[in-house]
Formats: C-alpha cells, structure tokens, sequence
C-alpha cells in the first residue's frame, strides 16, 4: 500500500505513498520519551504532528513570541489537510489549508532559482489533500503557517495516519504532565516526530469521503459514564449530539439551540461542555464555529 511497486495509477489514490512511521514510528527512539532534545528546555527537535484547531488555541506566554500546544514549544510543524483559494504570485504561493478541525492561511515563499519546486506548486490544486512542513506565525493578530515544504498527498492513509499520529502526541504530551496543557513538557518527555514528505500529485477525492474525514480519525464510542473527568452537562451535552435526530443533520447542531435545549444550565457551561467533546474527540466543528456533530454520526 505504501509501496510503488504495484501501484495503480487509474485509482484513486494510486500510486505509492508513504507512511511516517518508516522512519520514526511509534517504536522509534525519536518518537519515545528519550527522543528529544538533549538541549533542555521545551523544544522539540522534530516535527510535531498538529491539527489547525490545536494551532487555534496554542498558547503564548507574555515573555516571548512562541506559541505552546500541550505545554510543549511549537517550532517545526507537519499538517496534512484540502487546499482551498490557492493564489499565485511572482514571489510566494498562497492558500487556505482546511484539515476539518479548522482552516488556516499558508504562505510558502518562491526560491526562483529552483525549477523543482515551481513545479510542485503548480501541481498544487484547489480541492486535493497536501502535507505541510512549516513554522506557526503570527501578524497582526492574525496566525498563520510559513511553508518550508508543501507536498501534495498521494494514498489517502496518509491523512487518516497524521491525525492518529497528532492524538497520539496530545495524548502522550498531556499524561506526561498529569493532564496539564499550560505547563510546559520538558524535551526529554516531549514527543517529536520526524516524517518524510510524500511526493506526486493525488487525485480529489469524493465528497463523501472528505465529510467523512473526521469519523475516520477520531470516533469513541461514548462519553464514558461515571468518568471523574466527565461531568453531569458534559455528558447531557454529549446525549443531545447523538440522538438519532440530530445525527440525521447535516450541518450538525448549532451552539444556541443545544443551549435551549440544555434546560438547568447556562450557555457558558454548554460551551465549555461542547469545548470538552470537542477536545476529548467525540464532537467536531461542521461549517463554522458554532455548528457541532457527533462523531458517531
């Protein structure tokens, strides 16, 4: 599957692709406790496997410009997502990346004297899947990614395994710290990740695999009852989303109508439940920011 041997070129994702872990899997030194760097300090020495929505909410301290996911410092990123209102000019290439948990704006400057990489770019359409190697920024308030590399997607396996790879590293990075995001990871416990960029173009894939994206990477069966770490509105709030009615929804549902129907609690403890769904996996942004859906669905 991750092979070029054998590959299919009138399929839709034919081709080969590849898969991380070939080169830093989960039993890999620098995918372990022990991978970091032996710096000190909370940077990583690799690439951290993120979602646009952890990018959203990364934190930043008053004494510094670094942004901080999961108390670890965000220097060298990967993002795999759509490619949407892609823009060329004579000295950068622009687009909105779009990953189902958020959308971002990407930046990837033009090095004129590299005719290999021109052509990648313009193999670089609206509606195929990239990955994205780069740095977060932010101007003017508003946050973006800088590209160093920008690749397009060849086997679809390669988006579902980031995002299992990205929740593997919340998941380690928050247990580490006993489940506390703001404190910083210390490098020697910090999870990098260190991938190789695919390369060739991929063909877009239909709608109903892209709506489906997000069931592929991220679907718990339930909000674990009795759980100290899941309270009585959480788990209200995580009931509503499943009932078959509004599974049926397309759009899913919005924030004011599961505040209307959440009758004993206030709008803010119903988003701060949806916040907790959403961060736990078992709801998932839909067209805007105030629309959810269960990933049950």
């Amino acid at each position: 599957m991750y092979s070029d041997s054998g590959a299919d070129g009138g399929s839709l994702f034919g081709g080969g692709g590849f898969m991380p872990s070939q080169s830093a899997g989960l039993n890999d030194n620098s995918f372990s406790p022990g991978g970091g760097s032996k710096k000190g300090g909370s940077q990583s020495s690799g690439l951290i496997p993120l979602t646009v929505k952890q990018l959203s909410s990364a934190s930043q301290k008053p004494s510094d410009d670094n942004f901080y996911v999961d108390g670890q410092e965000v220097n060298n990123i990967t993002l795999v997502g759509m490619v949407f209102n892609k823009e060329e000019k004579v000295t950068d290439v622009s687009f909105i990346l779009d990953d189902f948990t958020g959308r971002i704006e990407v930046k990837k400057w033009i090095d004129g004297q590299d005719s290999e990489e021109l052509v990648e770019l313009r193999n670089i359409r609206n509606g195929i899947y990239v990955r994205i190697y780069g740095h977060l920024r932010s101007f003017q308030g508003k946050r973006n990614v800088v590209a160093f590399s920008v690749r397009p997607i060849k086997e679809f396996d390669e988006v579902t395994f980031h995002f299992v790879e990205a929740i593997y590293v919340h998941a380690f990075n928050m247990k580490t710290q006993g489940g506390l995001a703001g404190s910083r990871t210390p490098a020697s416990t910090a999870v990098p990740y260190s991938g190789h960029p695919a390369s060739s173009m991929t063909p877009n894939p239909s709608v109903n695999m892209r709506t489906n994206l997000a069931n592929q990477y991220m679907a718990p069966a339930s909000v674990p009852v009795g759980s100290n770490s899941v309270d009585e509105c959480q788990r209200r709030v995580h009931a509503l989303f499943d009932e078959p009615a509004n599974l049926a929804i397309e759009q899913g549902l919005h924030v004011d109508d599961v505040a209307r129907k959440m009758v004993g609690y206030s709008k803010q403890q119903v988003k701060d439940a949806i916040e907790f769904l959403v961060n736990e996996g078992f709801i998932y942004s839909t067209i805007d920011d105030d629309h959810f859906k269960s990933t049950n669905g």
